[in-house]
């Protein structure tokens, strides 16, 4: 023992400094990995034997034991469509609005700042109190899909914001410059300098409030409703994924064989979705950068 300590005392500081941190990191690095496929191999043999396409493409019977989810994936569909279209213009012009036109260390810039670290730390169940009296009673929405997507967006608008107003702040000023030389309005700097630089940036943060929309469960509950009919326009209850899960696992004996199989589903589309949105941005880029050269 006294041996090995005379060995690592010869070892320098900074050497023994940087190799531990260097596997604490990969340590870690290591376990949220295989705590990832952990999970997802459970879920996948658990829920591939209920995936099938009556499962997708059929209306849900004896309180979601048997049948489909086809009108959940609709009302999901909507829900998020309704958050992404009201998010994206919103958080776009606000972070827009912060980043141009106020200076960071402004008095107003902090509060706003500090304003939207709160918010985006809010827990989900606040939101889904505040969207059903705003949205369910005040502006007499009801329990709708309109009510849930309109929560949702709430809930993801300060990230996007944070997200938005830090990247427009990093761009260049040599693009400002450039801009400014050309005597370009805001509003065409906002979509022919600041938008094409900030795209990655940007698709990265709605990912990210993409992926916690959808699998959030207390917001809706309390804005769109537990129906699992096929909902006839957004003004109608509707039930997400997120929603009819807990409702099988929890409410449902018998129901987890299709709990896991919308679970797994969930994760198929949020594969999809992600991959189909990285896609899309390195296909904005290469043109981009195509068109620039």
């Amino acid at each position: 023992m006294n041996f090995l300590k005379k060995i690592i005392m010869l070892v320098p500081y900074k050497l023994k400094q940087s190799h531990f941190v260097s596997s604490f990191f990969w340590m870690t690095a290591i376990m949220v990995t295989l705590l990832f496929f952990w999970m997802l191999s459970s879920i996948i043999g658990d829920g591939f034997q209920a995936l099938s396409w009556e499962f997708i493409f059929d209306n849900p019977s004896d309180s979601g034991r048997s049948g489909g989810i086809a009108p959940i994936l609709i009302s999901t569909v909507l829900i998020l469509l309704i958050c992404s279209l009201t998010t994206l213009p919103l958080a776009i012009a606000t972070a827009f609005l912060i980043a141009e036109f106020i200076p960071e260390n402004h008095f107003f810039s902090i509060i706003i700042k500090r304003s939207l670290d709160i918010l985006a730390s809010i827990p989900s169940i606040v939101y889904g109190l505040f969207g059903n009296i705003v949205f369910c009673k005040m502006m007499g929405l009801g329990f709708s899909i309109l009510s849930g997507g309109l929560t949702l967006a709430c809930m993801i608008l300060p990230i996007l914001i944070l997200t938005s107003e830090q990247t427009f702040r990093s761009i260049s000023k040599a693009h400002r410059q450039g801009s400014e030389a050309l005597a370009l309005s805001k509003f065409t700097t906002l979509f022919q300098v600041y938008l094409p630089c900030a795209i990655p940036a940007l698709t990265a943060g709605f990912i990210l409030g993409l992926g916690r929309a959808t699998a959030e469960t207390a917001a809706l509950i309390f804005t769109s409703g537990y129906v699992d009919r096929m909902p006839d326009s957004v003004m109608d209850s509707g039930r997400a994924l997120s929603i009819h899960i807990y409702d099988l696992t929890m409410n449902v004996p018998g129901g987890s064989n299709n709990a896991y199989g919308t679970a797994l589903l969930m994760i198929i589309i949020l594969l999809i979705t992600n991959s189909s949105i990285n896609w899309l941005t390195q296909r904005w880029n290469h043109n981009l950068t195509a068109q620039n050269d």
